[in-house]
């Protein structure tokens, strides 16, 4: 009997685990009696009573394991460090909120036995804010010019994974996986649903305009080298614009020296400009240079405060205790039914 893992993450969900964790278990009853289930909660450092229910869960159900960090490490780490730890045939990868259905799981199964080993659910519409669809959309578009490889619009991660795929990630040396640019760039040939995406059920996002930027962000420095050359096509154009006003300014004064006065004002207008435009490349620099500073030090994925369900063997294996094998995750110490663990890429 085959297994499917679905690995869960999660940040203050206490209103979602419980009733997605039932939802899950009657899909499977109903419409895939015949595979085991998996399913992985990975909680983020949640603040609300989240890791209290998981504990509840994981004691009531074998089937239902539970990581929990030590710290927030952000919206891609953590999921990602999720789908590393799963032992699944498949691992699917969903939010905890309902805005990814549970009833897509059918048919992602259904294609992945198929033949597919990647299979992708697209948002062919949203009940979320009309607004915040569209620029969703219009962010799609854009990367998708800007990109270097080929990049999925309206794609979330929310899909179906072969276990080839998983270990294909598993043996990425990438400390800041940005795994919707994975599947595109690095992906088995893939089967894309399109599915109209639901309001949350309940709670709060914890998205804002700083999550979203820095998603965008990751994106951008990850798969373009759209900005950097811009930042020396505009340099360059702007140098051969200032030169040349600069000789015609110089002939006009010589020429005109006792009647043409240009005065203060345009000088100042070009500074400022000029100020502007240096210092937006200047920040998109940066945020280059971030992208890689976070490469090279190569930090932890993910560190574990605790896990449950796991079999010991089964933790050590993921940290590190076979050797002669890639493990994404450097053993720190166990106790009964959990671990402490560090996610170390590429170690």
């Amino acid at each position: 009997m085959k297994t499917i893992s679905i690995v869960v993450p999660c940040y203050n969900e206490e209103e979602n685990v419980g009733p997605l964790a039932d939802a899950l278990r009657e899909m499977f009853r109903k419409d895939l009696p015949d595979y085991r289930y998996e399913i992985l909660f990975i909680d983020n450092d949640s603040r609300d009573k989240t890791r209290d229910l998981i504990r509840g869960l994981c004691a009531g159900d074998q089937g239902i394991k539970g990581i929990f960090n030590a710290k927030n490490f952000g919206q891609f780490n953590s999921p990602y460090y999720g789908m590393l730890q799963t032992t699944g045939d498949c691992t699917i990868l969903m939010a905890a909120d309902f805005q990814d259905p549970v009833e897509m799981i059918p048919k992602y199964v259904k294609e992945w036995e198929n033949g597919y080993k990647i299979v992708i659910g697209i948002k062919k519409s949203s009940q979320e804010n009309p607004v915040m669809y569209w620029l969703r959309g219009c962010y799609y578009k854009l990367i998708k010019k800007l990109s270097d490889v080929e990049q999925i619009e309206q794609f979330t991660g929310f899909g179906l994974y072969d276990k080839r795929f998983i270990e294909v990630l598993r043996n990425l040396d990438d400390p800041t996986p940005f795994l919707r640019g994975i599947v595109a760039e690095l992906g088995f040939r893939r089967k894309e649903i399109p599915y109209e995406q639901p309001l949350r059920r309940a709670g709060k996002t914890s998205n804002n305009f700083y999550r979203l930027y820095d998603a965008a962000m990751l994106s951008i420095t990850s798969y373009t080298k759209a900005g950097l050359r811009l930042a020396t096509i505009f340099g360059s154009i702007c140098s051969a614009v200032s030169m040349i006003v600069a000789i015609v300014y110089l002939v006009l004064k010589l020429v005109y020296w006792d009647r043409f006065a240009a005065g203060m004002a345009p000088l100042l207008i070009g500074m400022c400009f000029l100020g502007s435009v240096q210092i937006f490349f200047i920040g998109l620099v940066g945020e280059y240079i971030l992208t890689i500073n976070a490469r090279v030090m190569k930090r932890p994925l993910v560190v574990e405060e605790e896990r449950i369900n796991f079999e010991e063997n089964e933790t050590e294996r993921r940290c590190g205790k076979d050797p002669g094998e890639f493990h994404p995750v450097k053993w720190l110490g166990h106790r009964k039914n959990a671990g402490i663990c560090a996610g170390i890429p590429g170690d």
